[in-house]
């Protein structure tokens, strides 16, 4: 689907449209993510502008589930329900969650179920479980156990399948787990986690420490340190407050952000005004959005019938393609020559000079190569023509919306190139999450 954006339009609108798009009302569990200079993913806050947010960095963004529900049997519909599956399953098939062997079979039996069906010999043949992806190395004896499990599933619907995968996946360790490098005071390389019930601590992949939300008394951050604050104990009578080190200060302010959204979210009812004083020290940052509370009210009140929609193929090992039929793994997919009309000179008929490979891709892009550079004026019957002038010189196009097609995958992502006029159009063929036509 195609939207138009003004420049200095808020994180909700897109949000919001992007949630209209796929049919989503329990939206606030989700969120849109963005990657900055240092490569280092950042929330969109959708109460500020995009421009003032994406600041040197390409307009890509992703939709992903930003708060991982504790009990997923709590959604209300399944449309939500089958959102966090696909997140679920990129975070399994990437490592960021960690998975036995035998967790590995279970839910990839109940991928399977999901999206082909009952266990059909004649129909799949022996090896139909190969090309799919359930784990980071996937073994023959992995596939081989996940074909012996799907065969006991007959008559299990998508919906209670992803019910299942959902049910066994929120056991795991690592679920909902937000993860960001820091160091202790000895300066050992430790890994701080964010979830639902409060911060861990993390080395070497095992969790050496817990603070539950009802122990913190505070949190905050100066320059690269991260400092909590915690509860006295039962037999203590002082606070203690323990810091670690980030490694700069935009990591230690982005995962300050990132606490105070969770535990907004997850433990209060409400969430907090921001104080009205003339003179106030400190971070205004407050989230904004609905409480988990609030969010399971709204979704009990949900009075539309069980929407229906079509479930994709997940990650597999064959080559994946968009809606419009254009490969995924292909690096012209994105090149700035399918969208620029005007890099070529109309007087150019000959197919050598307009060869790719000859014309450089920082050119094209640019749109402000002359055609007498990259064509010889020596070859050139017409030296004296008055077409000779480039068309991107004199064109007065330089101020319109530019039009791009990103993609939506699992987790959602989208495309978009930096709006340089007013208005900025997005197109994005929804992939993965959803079907619909191309624009």
């Amino acid at each position: 689907f195609r939207l138009y954006l003004q420049k200095r339009e808020r994180g909700h609108v897109l949000f919001d449209k992007v949630c209209e798009q796929l049919n989503l009302l329990e939206k606030d569990y989700f969120g849109i993510t963005f990657r900055d200079i240092e490569n280092q993913k950042n929330w969109l806050d959708q109460s500020k502008e995009m421009k003032k947010q994406i600041r040197g960095a390409a307009w890509n963004f992703s939709f992903n589930v930003k708060f991982y529900p504790p009990d997923p049997a709590q959604l209300s519909e399944d449309i939500t329900r089958y959102y966090l599956c696909l997140q679920l399953r990129d975070d399994v098939v990437s490592g960021r969650l960690p998975c036995s062997f035998a967790t590995h079979t279970v839910l990839g039996s109940y991928t399977v179920q999901s999206e082909l069906g009952d266990y059909d010999l004649e129909e799949s043949g022996t090896d139909y479980v190969s090309e799919f992806r359930f784990a980071p190395n996937q073994t023959k004896e992995l596939e081989e156990k996940v074909m012996d499990l799907h065969k006991n599933y007959k008559g299990m619907t998508p919906a209670d399948a992803e019910m299942h995968f959902l049910e066994n996946v929120k056991k795991l360790s690592m679920y909902g787990v937000d993860l960001h490098h820091a160091k202790d005071s000895e300066g050992v390389e430790i890994m701080l986690g964010v979830c639902s019930s409060g911060l861990l601590i993390y080395r070497d992949r095992l969790r050496i420490n817990r603070f539950a939300w009802p122990k913190v008394l505070k949190i905050s951050y100066k320059r690269n340190n991260f400092y909590i604050k915690i509860r006295p104990g039962e037999f203590e009578q002082f606070e203690s407050t323990i810091g670690f080190k980030l490694p700069n200060h935009r990591a230690a302010k982005r995962l300050w952000k990132v606490c105070v959204e969770h535990h907004t979210f997850f433990r209060l009812v409400s969430p907090e005004t921001p104080p009205k004083k003339f003179l106030n020290l400190g971070s205004k940052f407050r989230y904004s959005g609905r409480t988990q509370a609030q969010t399971r009210r709204a979704s009990s009140q949900i009075v539309r019938p069980a929407p229906r929609f079509e479930r994709s193929t997940s990650k597999r090992y064959i080559m994946s393609r968009s809606l419009d039929g254009a490969p995924q793994s292909t690096p012209k997919r994105s090149s700035p020559k399918r969208s620029s009309p005007n890099r070529s000179s109309p007087n150019r008929s000959s197919p050598k000079r307009s060869s790719p490979n000859r014309s450089s891709p920082n050119r094209s892009s640019l749109n402000r190569s002359s055609p007498n550079r990259s064509s010889p004026k020596r070859s050139s019957p017409k030296r004296s023509s008055p077409k000779r002038s480039s068309p991107e010189r004199s064109s007065p196009k330089r101020n319109t919306p530019q039009s791009v097609s990103p993609r939506i995958e699992p987790p959602a992502s989208f495309n978009v190139a930096k709006p340089t006029g007013r208005y900025h159009a997005l197109c994005v063929s929804v992939h993965a999450n959803s079907r619909c036509s191309p624009c």
